[in-house]
Parts: structure tokens; sequence; C-alpha cells
């Protein structure tokens, strides 16, 4: 008897019947729910994926209007979602902004949730560079700008990054 995982056995083809009609509302709307399930999307991925899926557009749209209406799908409770896992991994408000964009968020979610100003990135600059590279200052410029590139990559603005080293001077 073979092993069920072999690569000698032969797979079966199963073809999806929903490919091939576009599927009804219903057949969307728990496709959507699986996705759903594992994590919060927002409306315009929903949307991509389920067009991706083979689903029609309009049957799609009936179907992200029922979730919303059930409050199952909230670009908002996304929103929240992203934006406190990405502040958790060390991201800057542009970075966290850039990838709202990339997921389709309007820009009004996007600033009413991301401050550039606010305080707490003085905060989450500090912890990231001292995570990375320690709680001393570097001692040469060009170690100052290999930090300074790592912070610009992680997403914050060039105000934050140079308060962040005037601070760092100021706490000794």
């Amino acid at each position: 008897m073979r092993h069920p995982y072999s690569p000698l056995k032969k797979k079966r083809e199963v073809a999806d019947p929903l490919q091939a009609h576009g599927g009804t509302a219903a057949d969307a709307r728990r496709r959507a729910m699986n996705l759903l399930a594992r994590r919060e999307h927002s409306s315009q991925e929903l949307r991509r994926k389920l067009k991706v899926r083979g689903m029609e557009g309009a049957v799609v749209d009936q179907a992200l209007d029922t979730l919303r209406q059930e409050r199952l799908l909230s670009d908002e409770r996304f929103v929240e979602m992203l934006v406190h896992s990405r502040i958790g991994k060390g991201c800057g408000p542009l970075r966290i902004q850039s990838e709202l964009r990339e997921h389709g968020v309007s820009d009004e979610l996007i600033s009413a949730a991301v401050n550039v100003n606010d305080a707490q990135w003085r905060d989450a600059i500090r912890d990231v560079r001292c995570k990375r590279f320690g709680a001393s200052l570097p001692d040469n410029i060009r170690e100052r700008a290999r930090q300074m590139r790592f912070l610009q990559y992680r997403g914050f603005t060039p105000e934050q990054i140079r308060a962040a080293f005037k601070l760092c001077n100021n706490d000794d």
C-alpha cells in the first residue's frame, strides 16, 4: 500500500461548479465568509478575491452589501486591525498608510486612523531603533546614516527620524 501523500498517487480533477456559471449571491457570501473567517479584509480586497474566483461583479457587490448590513464586513474594523498589527511589528505611519492604500481603503479612513503627527510615533521609533541597534547612539556618520535608512524603510518620516536622534542626544 502506498502512502496517501505519495507523489505517484493520481490526483482527481475536481471541477468547481461555481467557476463555470459565476455563482449566486449566496455562493459569493459563503466564499466571502470563508475568507473573513481567517482574517479581516477590506471591501476592495474581498471584491478582488471573489472576482478572481470567478464571481460576477453584480453578485459580488450584492453579497458585500449584505455582509456590510450584517456588520460582518467593516473597513473601519479592518483598518483598526491592520494599524494595530503593523505598529506592533514596528512599522511607521508612512508604511502603514501605503499598505492601507494597497488594500483599497479610502483616504478618509486612513487619515482618521493614522495621524503622522501623533506623539505615539516618537515612542514607537525609539523602541524600533533600540530593539534593532541598542540604546547607544551611533559613533560615526556612516552608522548613523545606516540607522536612518533602516527607520525610513520602516515607514517613519524624516522629521520623526531626526527627532529620534535628537531625543537620544538629550537623554544622555
